[in-house]
C-alpha cells in the first residue's frame, strides 16, 4: 500500500536525533485501543499484526488519526509481527519479510497523508520492536525470564531487525522490554543496521519487570551509540518519574516515557481491567524531570496525545 500523496520537506525535514536535541516530541498512544475504536476485531496472536495483511489501510489510518492529534512520531504496528507468529498462521518468510516492511510504509504513508491535510511539522516513524514474549502472546512479555540465552534472544530478533531497518525507518522502537537479557540481545541486533534506536523497558517500580534494578538495566544502552534515547513504557503513569531520573542520571542521554493508562491486562482473559490514571497534565512533570519523548502506550487515545501536545506547547 503506497499513497499518491508525494512525500514532503515537512515530513522529515530534521533528522530524528536533531529533533531531539531542539526540544519535546511527542509520540503517539496505543494503537491497539485506536483499531478497537474504528471496529476492528484484534482477537488473534498476532493483535494489530494480523491487519497489515489484511487491512492495511486501516493501519494507516491509525497512524493518520495519532499525527492529526499532535503527534510528532509513529510506532509501527510490527510490536507483534515476527517471522516465527506469522509462520503460525502459515505465512511464509518471504511474504512475513513483506509484512514488516508494510508497517514501515503504512505510517509513512500516513506522514504524507497528514501533509496533505496541512500538518507542516516534521514527522517522524519508529518502527516497533517487541519482546520475544510479544510473539507468544501468552503474557511472559509482561515477566521476561523466558529460558533463553542471549545468544538465542539476539538470533531471533535480527532477521526482522534487518528488514524493518532496510524499510527506512526513521527510528527502531526496542519497546516494551521486560528483561536486561533481552535488552543486552536487541543492543547487539542493531549494530550495524545503520537506524537509530530507543530501548524502552516495560518496569514495575524501580525494577524491570523480571526483576533487575533498573539502574543496572539502562546502564546497558549507555555507551551504545546507536541508542538516541531510554526509558520506559507500557507501565502505570505512577512509575514513570522515578525512572526519568535514573535512565538521564545512568546513560546520559534523552529520556523516552510512553506509560499506559493504568489499566492492568488481564492475558487470560485478553482484556484490560482497572480504572485510568493518565492525565495529560502529568506531562509538564515529566518533562520537568527530563524526559524528552513523551506519549502513551495500551489504552492512551489520540484525545489524550492531544492534550499532550497542547501540555508541551505550553510549558
Amino acid at each position: 500500500m503506497t499513497s499518491d500523496i508525494p512525500e514532503t520537506p515537512a515530513t522529515r525535514s530534521v533528522p530524528f536525533a536533531d529533533a531531539l536535541a531542539a526540544g519535546p516530541v511527542v509520540l503517539d498512544g496505543g494503537m491497539s485501543n485506536q483499531l478497537e475504536s474504528a471496529g476492528h476485531d484484534l482477537s488473534d496472536e498476532l493483535w494489530s499484526a494480523r491487519l497489515l495483511a489484511e487491512r492495511p489501510e486501516a493501519i494507516a489510518e491509525a497512524h493518520l488519526a495519532y499525527y492529526e492529534a499532535g503527534a510528532d512520531v509513529a510506532i509501527t504496528s510490527s510490536y507483534q509481527a515476527t517471522f516465527e507468529g506469522f509462520a503460525k498462521r502459515g505465512i511464509g518468510r518471504e511474504r512475513a519479510a513483506e509484512l514488516l516492511a508494510l508497517s514501515v510504509e503504512s505510517a509513512r504513508d500516513a506522514t504524507r497523508q497528514a501533509a496533505a491535510k496541512g500538518v507542516r511539522r516534521p514527522l517522524y516513524v519508529a518502527a516497533s520492536v517487541g519482546p520475544y514474549g510479544a510473539m507468544l502472546a501468552d503474557g511472559s512479555e509482561y515477566r521476561g525470564r523466558y529460558g533463553l540465552s542471549v545468544a538465542e534472544l539476539e538470533a531471533f530478533h535480527r532477521p526482522r531487525l534487518e528488514v524493518l531497518a532496510a524499510a527506512g525507518p526513521d527510528v527502531l522502537a526496542l519497546e516494551t522490554i521486560p528483561d536486561s537479557d533481552e535488552a543486552e540481545a536487541l543492543l547487539r541486533a542493531i549494530r550495524g543496521l545503520g537506524v537509530p534506536a530507543w530501548l524502552s523497558y516495560s518496569v514495575a517500580g524501580d525494577r524491570t519487570r523480571a526483576g533487575q534494578p533498573l539502574e543496572e538495566a539502562f546502564a546497558l544502552a549507555a555507551d551504545v551509540d546507536e541508542v538516541v534515547a531510554v526509558g520506559v513504557n507500557c507501565c502505570v503513569p505512577e512509575d514513570v518519574t522515578p525512572a526519568i531520573g535514573t535512565a538521564a542520571r545512568v546513560t546520559g542521554k534523552p529520556v523516552v516515557v510512553y506509560p499506559n493508562s493504568g489499566e492492568s491486562w488481564n492475558a487470560q482473559a485478553r482484556a484490560w481491567e482497572g480504572s485510568s490514571s493518565f492525565a495529560p497534565e502529568q506531562v509538564r512533570g515529566w518533562q520537568q524531570a527530563g524526559a524528552r519523548l513523551i506519549g502513551g502506550c495500551c489504552r492512551v487515545g489520540p484525545g489524550a496525545i492531544s492534550g499532550i501536545s497542547r501540555t508541551l506547547a505550553a510549558a
